[in-house]
């Protein structure tokens, strides 16, 4: 089957465009595309160089191509909607309704979604990245005291991308800790961790996937086969059970997912820039 070319089209990053373009292309399973990120659209001359590039799309192909964009110039907007394709610009689609309802005009200015306009907001994102990296894999000084979530599980488990997730995201300190060989075999929750219960979650995950990726990381070693990663598995549910820990099975999870049921589970604030 042939693929449809997705153009995704800004006057910034592109971020916007790809997150929401990709969100609607998910709901349509079967139909192959390629996509192609056009950022930084900002001046008319710019606008017709990607019209090129999408006409010319058009004409290889026997499917006319699909441009999603987040362009506030109604200049460089209007140009864009000359090419040969199905041209969705969300924003186009939400301000005009969002001005009539707050009885104002909106900005027009770009680049105010992921660029630096909330400097105290962006610090904070920064922050919480280094305060994941620094309490990677209770490595280090733990500072679990300024931590707004811990997350606790073995080794591959998902805690690392998830922690850093949610500082990028939403500016979250979160920590992780790997549980040992030597803790599993007690089922007692580590002395470190007890002072701070009520911010622990636990990771697990399904063993035969769990396998997979340890077995990518060390080949046909103890660490990635199927008796060491059961017993693990098994010893961290107890132990989440014994010490009241929540948990999540982050097997069929994005993470994305997996950073949301954590945040409305421990009722931890979002907090995102406006």
């Amino acid at each position: 089957m042939q693929k449809r070319t997705v153009f995704f089209v800004s006057d910034q990053t592109g971020v916007t465009a790809e997150t929401m373009g990709h969100s609607l292309l998910t709901q349509f399973e079967g139909a192959p595309y390629q996509s192609v990120s056009l950022p930084f659209i900002k001046t008319v001359a710019q606008a017709e160089e990607a019209v090129s590039r999408i006409d010319a799309a058009a004409r290889d192909s026997a499917l006319r191509p699909i441009v999603f964009a987040t362009l506030v110039d109604d200049q460089v907007r209007a140009h864009m909607q000359r090419a040969n394709a199905l041209f969705l610009d969300f924003f186009a689609a939400f301000l005009g309704p969002m001005e009539a309802e707050l009885g104002m005009p909106s900005a027009h200015a770009s680049g105010r979604a992921h660029g630096m306009v909330d400097l105290v907001a962006y610090k904070a994102r920064i922050n919480a990245t280094n305060f994941a990296l620094a309490n990677d894999d209770g490595s280090g000084n733990r500072d679990y005291a300024a931590a707004d979530v811990v997350l606790v599980g073995v080794s591959r488990s998902g805690k690392t991308p998830t922690c850093l997730y949610l500082a990028l995201q939403y500016s979250v300190l979160a920590a992780n800790y790997p549980l040992t060989e030597d803790e599993l075999d007690s089922a007692e929750l580590p002395e470190v961790l007890r002072p701070f219960r009520a911010k622990l979650f636990g990771l697990t995950i399904n063993p035969e996937r769990l396998q997979q990726i340890r077995h990518e990381r060390r080949p046909n070693s103890r660490y990635a086969s199927p008796q060491q990663v059961q017993f693990e598995l098994r010893a961290a549910l107890a132990m989440f059970a014994r010490a009241g820990v929540p948990y999540l099975d982050t097997t069929e999870c994005s993470i994305e997912e997996i950073a949301s049921r954590i945040l409305n589970r421990q009722r931890i604030e979002r907090r995102v820039r406006l």
